[in-house]
C-alpha cells in the first residue's frame, strides 16, 4: 500500500524535508514528516495498523485518498496534536513549532482489548524481534503471540480476527 505520498510515503525519502523524524524513534526509511506552520506530523508506516483514529478524528487533515495524505495545515496545530494522540499504535507523532512533543501518560497504562491486542500508553521503550529499540508514548502490542511483526500486533494472529 505504501507508495509516493501514501501512508508510509511522501514526496521524498524521510518526508518533504528529506529527513526521517528522529523524535518518533522509528526505523530508517519508514518515517515521513509533513510540516505546516505551527506543527510537524510524522508518520511511521512500520507500526501503523490502520486503526483510522486519525481519519475519523480529523478527515480534513488525514485523508488516505489524497496526496499527500496528511495536510497538517488543514486544522489548528493543537487540534491536529489532539487527534495524533488518539493513534493507538504510535505511528503518528507531532512536534509543535515551539518544540513541544507529546508528554507520555503517567503512570504507564496497559489495556487489553476484547480481541487480545495490548494498547500501551506511557514512557515506552519497545524492542522488536530484530533487537531494534523504539521509544514512543503509545504502542499496540500483540497479546495472542500470533503476530509476524512481534512484539507489535500486525493483526495476522488471533488479535486480527476480532
Amino acid at each position: 500500500m505504501a507508495g509516493a505520498d501514501q501512508p508510509g510515503g511522501s514526496s521524498g525519502p524521510g518526508g518533504p524535508d528529506g529527513r526521517a523524524d528522529e523524535q518518533a524513534g522509528a526505523r530508517h526509511g519508514t518515517v515521513r514528516t509533513y510540516e505546516a506552520e505551527g506543527i510537524a506530523v510524522a508518520f511511521d508506516s512500520a507500526v501503523c495498523r490502520h486503526a483510522a483514529e486519525c481519519v475519523r478524528g480529523l478527515p480534513a487533515v488525514f485523508d488516505t485518498g489524497r496526496r499527500p495524505w496528511i495536510s497538517p495545515d488543514a486544522a489548528e496545530p493543537g487540534v491536529v496534536a489532539e487527534v495524533v494522540r488518539r493513534c493507538p499504535t504510535g505511528a503518528l507523532s507531532y512536534r509543535l513549532a515551539d518544540g513541544t512533543t507529546e508528554v507520555p501518560d503517567v503512570p504507564t497504562t496497559v489495556t487489553r482489548t476484547a480481541d487480545g491486542r495490548l494498547l500501551l500508553r506511557g514512557r515506552l521503550r519497545v524492542t522488536d524481534a530484530a533487537g531494534e529499540v523504539r521509544q514512543t508514548p503509545r504502542a499496540m502490542l500483540c497479546g495472542c503471540g500470533g503476530s509476524s511483526g512481534q512484539p507489535y500486533c500486525d493483526r495476522s494472529g488471533a488479535c486480527g480476527e476480532g
